[in-house]
């Protein structure tokens, strides 16, 4: 069994990390001309050099953010491949467009360099339901369990974990440990915890936790959608609700359902994630149709509202700000930054035996 640690250190369970003093208050984008917009867009190139700052940004954010990372020698991607492309980068500042958990496992990965976010106020659900001082007196209630985390945590939260994973790579990690006889107490997402958990016969605890976008997902509007398109394929990441799945031809993680995307012979289909996905996926299959799952029933505002109100907070106004002041920089305690790091980088070396 992973060796457990019997004495975490006090700062994990009494501290946040410690973000920038000088942190700004996000602002909305105000509404641009599309000649602004180019202006901005130049602006951001030529900080990017400048500062010798590379700009890793997820899969959910906006499409001109993603295309300026494709276009400067940056990256657009899952958590996972954020972490390992930010850890091999040479620049010495990594501006990392997403939420604030993924700021923090690079700070983790990469001590000596500057990580700089847009906004430090772009949080996610996950994270946020799973606070450090109600996380690690559950673990140490549960002293016989593996405990395993999602990387969609805090660094303290990972402190504690003996190992980080992300979906892309979770069911390997947990048949990994299943096979060693091992119990598994799993954090902080339920949906994605329970279909592994089906998945693998694995013994695991589950947190109750979940993603405020793909809990949103509904099975009667979903299944209504695919009676009328019966040649779409299903496209659905694993933190949706269990009866979401069920009605998946693919379930994978946001890099999976980009590579479905494009492997698939279907000319359409349905996608039960966040819809900032769809500008890669168009990038993988320009000669076919994406159309999002619904998130509600009749009479609802919108067909569906699968957007993450944290991701969307990153945009080009503030990405140009903080590249320009140097504001928004990431913080991670030493202490905690040594603890997070050894269930990381277990996830990252487990990642690259993998793919040999």
């Amino acid at each position: 069994m992973t060796t457990k640690r019997s004495n975490p250190i006090a700062a994990i369970a009494q501290t946040r990390s410690n973000l920038a003093l000088a942190a700004e208050p996000w602002v909305g984008p105000a509404e641009m001309t599309e000649a602004e917009r180019e202006q901005l867009i130049k602006r951001i190139k030529r900080l990017l050099k400048e500062k010798d700052a590379a700009l890793v940004a997820h899969y959910y954010t906006d499409g001109d953010i993603q295309m300026i990372a494709d276009e400067t020698g940056g990256h657009v991607a899952d958590s996972l491949e954020m972490a390992r492309f930010g850890h091999e980068h040479p620049a010495r500042t990594l501006v990392v467009a997403g939420v604030r958990f993924m700021g923090e496992t690079a700070k983790i990965l990469n001590p000596e360099k500057r990580v700089l976010m847009p906004t430090l106020e772009a949080t996610c659900s996950l994270d946020e339901g799973c606070p450090p001082d109600k996380f690690i007196p559950f673990c140490d209630a549960h002293p016989d369990r593996t405990v395993v985390v999602y990387a969609n945590t805090s660094a303290e939260v990972k402190a504690r974990a003996d190992w980080v994973v992300t979906s892309s790579i979770a069911v390997k990690v947990i048949e990994h440990l299943k096979d060693k006889g091992e119990k598994i107490l799993w954090a902080p997402d339920k949906h994605l915890g329970s279909y592994i958990q089906q998945l693998t016969g694995a013994d695991m605890l589950l947190w109750n936790g979940a993603c405020i976008v793909h809990e949103a997902f509904k099975a009667t509007a979903l299944a209504a959608l695919k009676a009328q398109h019966p040649q779409a394929a299903v496209l659905v990441h694993p933190e949706s609700p269990a009866a979401v799945i069920d009605l998946a031809d693919v379930v994978g993680s946001t890099t999976q359902l980009i590579e479905a995307a494009r492997r698939l012979p279907n000319r359409q289909f349905i996608v039960a994630t966040d819809r900032g996905i769809f500008y890669k996926m168009n990038q993988a299959a320009p000669d076919k149709t994406f159309m999002e799952a619904p998130t509600a029933g009749a009479g609802a505002s919108c067909q569906s509202c699968a957007h993450c109100p944290w991701m969307e907070m990153n945009n080009l106004k503030n990405l140009a700000h903080t590249l320009e002041t140097g504001s928004n920089e990431i913080h991670v305690e030493p202490a905690v930054r040594t603890e997070a790091l050894r269930a990381t980088q277990r996830m990252l070396d487990f990642a690259h035996r993998e793919i040999q």
